[in-house]
This record gives C-alpha cells, structure tokens and sequence, in this order.
C-alpha cells in the first residue's frame, strides 16, 4: 500500500499536477511507502530536515549529525512549529501500487501520471507520540540554517530536506 498526505479530509481523486520546485517534470501524483511515511506527520508545510544513520556514514558524520544519541532517524524541525504539529490531524489516504512507479528508493516516492482514486483515509492526530513510537528521535531548534548548512557542506548523503522555503532565517 503506499500513501499520500494531507490536511484535507475531502479529497476524492488525486489528480497529477506539476510541482512548482521541479520545473519541466512531469505533472503527476506523489505517494510514499509506509517505511518513509513518518516525514509526513506534519503540517504540509513544516520545514523539516531528516537524517538517517546508515552503514556507509563516516564516523565524524555520526558525530557531527547524530552525537550520542542511538537512533537510526533523527528530523529536526524550528522550535515554532511545535504547537501547530501537536495539534494537526493529517489525513492518510491509500492508494494500491498499480500504476505507481518508484521515483527515489531512499525517500520512498512513488509516481502515477494518471489519476487516482484513494481506497481509504484515515485521520491520523498525537503526530508526535507517532512519531516517538517508531523509535524516530524529534529534534527542535531555533533556526534550521545551521543544520542545513553543515550538512551541504558535508559529504554526508543520509539526509532530506523538507519544505525549507518556510523556514525562519
């Protein structure tokens, strides 16, 4: 089953449409895999940056992006998004795989060029403790520049950047 999200709780037929941060790609419909789900449990536009530990990650990336923390997922998001992701109910729709193709292994989307009719929905609220529950460690800071930008400056490739055009500067 893959999946779409949304603050939308009417949504009858996903219809493919062009994203305005991809000029000269395909309009189509976007889905992602229940493993890659989690960076959708938040507003639609929650600047988030998410970052996975892998077996290739050098030890200073382990150090300068993980620390001493165990887990296998960190997202890090601005300290002011914190109220509006504790009370935000995302709506999880359900689309069956036929007609999706796989666009990026790593970040688990999926692509359809026709449009689809979702088999189910479901409300999803206590984004956070969901999050908590799949042992994903939920990071807040001021700003996400820096984080960002050692990052870019790294040779480190465990990462996704999410809805940065509203972060705070």
């Amino acid at each position: 089953m893959l999946h779409h999200f949304s603050e939308d709780p009417r949504i009858e037929l996903f219809v493919p449409k062009e994203k305005q941060n991809r000029p000269g790609f395909p309009a189509v419909v976007w889905a992602i895999d229940e493993e890659h789900e989690f960076s959708y449990y938040f507003p639609r536009n929650c600047p988030r940056i998410v970052c996975y530990r892998s077996p290739q990650i050098s030890p200073g990336n382990v150090e300068r992006f993980f620390g001493s923390s165990a887990a296998e997922i960190i997202v890090t998001v601005e300290s002011d998004w914190y109220t509006r992701i504790r009370e935000q109910t995302m709506y999880r729709y359900a689309f069956e795989e036929e007609g999706f193709e796989l666009m990026d292994r790593m970040a688990g989307y999926y692509i359809s060029p026709h449009t689809v009719k979702p088999v189910g929905m479901k409300p999803m609220s206590h984004l956070i403790e969901k999050l908590l529950e799949r042992g994903i460690e939920l990071r807040f800071t001021s700003s996400l520049v820096p984080l960002r930008e050692a990052i870019l400056a790294s040779d480190f490739e465990g990462f996704g950047i999410h809805r940065f055009q509203y972060a705070g500067q």
